[in-house]
């Protein structure tokens, strides 16, 4: 207990240290935490960088296309079991029924989630999480902020991750030291499936910083809108800034329209999203992709703090 809280108040001291060392001359309403966030966003690329592209390229090098896929099914199933949580808390019990099914499918018969059936007999995958059911009952989303580490995120998805982390199953397994391969193969998993995403991220955008936040809140404000045409646009904050282009018909040479909304694209070096209701594998990149679990990036219990997530 005493090094948890150790632990904590060294990331505290970290956080306003940064935070006192960065500052925009006229930050957005939006965005008022500009400097911090630019901060952090920084750190977090440099470890992304440094770290865990290098791990992820070696893993895609040793480990087969078939073993990899069959890793990213595992997790995504214990995805599922958290997505139902969240889909039952919004009331949503068409949606929490079939994610239980999923797991309940792949985990008898596409052996504990190695293979997943469930997608081939039809049963939709739900991307939610504790924000995504706070804002379903109107808690507006607060300020962006990136959490050292943890990535892009607003005060309302922090609060939702750290009640993530207590519905999430990894953060029950047993013993200490499996709880924590666990968890590393996640985030390795995880950051392979998004090489492409970082590379096309890298190339297109000026400003990451500024491409990352609006992309990752128009993403938030589809998922909260169920995907409902109009609702992104409508709703997301403004930056006075264009739109992102719309990758998904770069085979076709065609630019995205004017003014249209681009709610799914990679959300940064560190944290690439899924293209919601696209047909493309998650990070709308490079080809061989697959797709990634949402938010289930949760570590062992014993260190108390919510884990790396990568999207």
């Amino acid at each position: 207990m005493t090094t948890m809280r150790m632990r904590a108040a060294a990331i505290g001291v970290a956080a306003m240290t940064m935070a006192g060392c960065a500052t925009v001359q006229t930050p957005s309403k939006d965005d008022p935490w500009e400097g911090f966030n630019r901060t952090v966003f920084t750190f977090n690329d440099k470890v992304d960088q440094y770290a865990l592209k290098p791990v992820a390229k070696g893993y895609v090098k040793v480990t087969p296309q078939p073993v990899r896929t069959s890793v990213t099914s595992f997790f995504s199933n214990i995805g599922d079991v958290y997505n139902a949580a969240n889909n039952l808390l919004q009331l949503k019990i068409a949606d929490g029924v079939s994610d239980i099914m999923r797991v309940v499918i792949n985990t008898v018969f596409g052996v504990g989630g190695l293979f997943d059936v469930a997608t081939l007999a039809k049963l939709p995958k739900h991307n939610q999480d504790l924000g995504l059911t706070l804002g379903h009952y109107g808690m507006p989303a607060g300020p962006y902020l990136v959490l050292p580490l943890l990535g892009p995120s607003t005060v309302r998805d922090g609060i939702g991750t750290a009640g993530n982390y207590f519905i999430n199953p990894l953060s029950y397994v047993d013993p200490a030291a499996l709880s924590w391969g666990l968890y590393g193969l996640n985030v390795v998993s995880t950051r392979a499936n998004l090489l492409g995403a970082s590379e096309l991220l890298e190339g297109a955008a000026i400003d990451k910083y500024s491409f990352v936040r609006n992309t990752y809140l128009q993403r938030r404000q589809y998922l909260l809108s169920d995907g409902k045409a109009g609702a992104s646009s409508s709703n997301a904050p403004d930056y006075g800034e264009p739109p992102p282009p719309n990758y998904d018909q770069g085979d076709q040479g065609a630019a995205a329209p004017a003014g249209a909304s681009a709610p799914a694209v990679p959300t940064g070096g560190q944290a690439p999203a899924e293209a919601p209701g696209a047909a493309a594998p998650e990070g709308a990149s490079g080809p061989g992709s697959t797709t990634v679990p949402a938010d289930q990036m949760i570590p062992p219990t014993r260190f108390g703090y919510p884990a790396l997530r990568l999207r």
